[in-house]
């Protein structure tokens, strides 16, 4: 009767160890550094918890679901492709269902773009909506398709790839917010925006390389003027300042001129007789001794040959 005895205990110790062995292996989970991982309990969510070694409680109660959250995503459109990279154009697949479009004068065009996102909310991302791609998916060809049928294929060809770019992320992120999506869209980059083939697309090939000619005649142009008018502005800036200098010495030069008439006047109201004779003989000095030679003539004779001096003697 002791074997059977000891046979039970037996069994319910390996139960024990078997049970503490389960719960041990289902109260721990890790979570990666580019993850988050919400966990339920009984089907309900309850927290949301960061990278790192993490605890639940065992036996199912608590499940733990991981989402990449600092990983961004990238989702091709018009076409798919074989590389590593997942985005280039070399060697794709084309999906004209996605690409093909129409513009708002009516024309058609291949428009080839990509959409890379993040989770942001993990807990939104899980249970807001079921087919996540497809609703993604959804999303960016609607507003995609308003875009470009709000615009002329040449301008979505040319000047507007930029502020499509900027319109659909906006738009495309205000629509996943208001459904609770819990993603964040990091980025909306056409690829390739091309007419259909044939004499459509050679027409716009040659429209193309006529706007890049006139670009390029354009930058030429402004090269050309950033260097000729600085050095016109340096020599207009040079004639100025030699303009104002030789004012500024004529200026000063007739103040001086000014003041020094005005200091014989002063004299001359002092003395007027002695300034006079003083002012004649100064003259007369310098009428005399102007060229090195001297004409003298007397008044009260009459018919006299003037004959010029040599050497200032008469």
């Amino acid at each position: 009767m002791r074997i059977p005895q000891i046979s039970v205990r037996l069994v319910v110790s390996i139960l024990v160890v078997l049970i503490l062995l389960a719960i041990a292996a289902t109260s721990f989970f890790s979570v990666d550094q580019t993850e988050q991982a919400v966990v339920l309990r009984f089907g309900k969510y309850v927290r949301t918890v960061g990278p790192g070694l993490q605890t639940k409680l065992p036996l199912g109660i608590e499940k733990n679901y991981n989402v990449e959250t600092a990983v961004v995503k990238t989702l091709t459109f018009g076409y798919r492709a074989t590389d590593i990279s997942g985005t280039s154009l070399s060697g794709a697949f084309v999906n004209t269902d996605e690409s093909m479009m129409l513009t708002g004068d009516l024309n058609i065009v291949d428009v080839e773009w990509i959409v890379q996102y993040r989770i942001n909310d993990p807990q939104a991302y899980l249970f807001s909506v079921r087919d996540k791609e497809t609703t993604i998916r959804d999303i960016s060809q609607s507003v995609m398709n308003q875009l470009v049928g709000d615009l002329p294929i040449l301008a979505i060809m040319t000047s507007e790839r930029t502020n499509i770019e900027y319109e659909a992320q906006r738009e495309m992120q205000e629509l996943f917010d208001s459904y609770g999506f819990g993603i964040e869209i990091v980025a909306v980059k056409l690829q390739n925006i091309m007419p259909p083939e044939g004499e459509v697309q050679d027409a716009f090939e040659d429209v193309n390389k006529a706007i890049q000619d006139m670009n390029t005649l354009i930058n030429e142009g402004k090269q050309y003027y950033n260097q000729e008018i600085p050095a016109a502005q340096g020599e207009a800036e040079k004639m100025i300042a030699e303009a104002e200098g030789y004012a500024a010495e004529r200026i000063n030069r007739a103040e001086g001129d000014t003041a020094r008439f005005n200091a014989v006047r002063n004299e001359y109201e002092k003395n007027k007789e002695i300034t006079r004779e003083r002012l004649y003989i100064e003259t007369m000095e310098d009428v005399l001794t102007s060229d090195g030679s001297i004409t003298l003539i007397d008044s009260n004779l009459e018919n006299m040959l003037p004959v010029k001096a040599i050497g200032g003697s008469v």
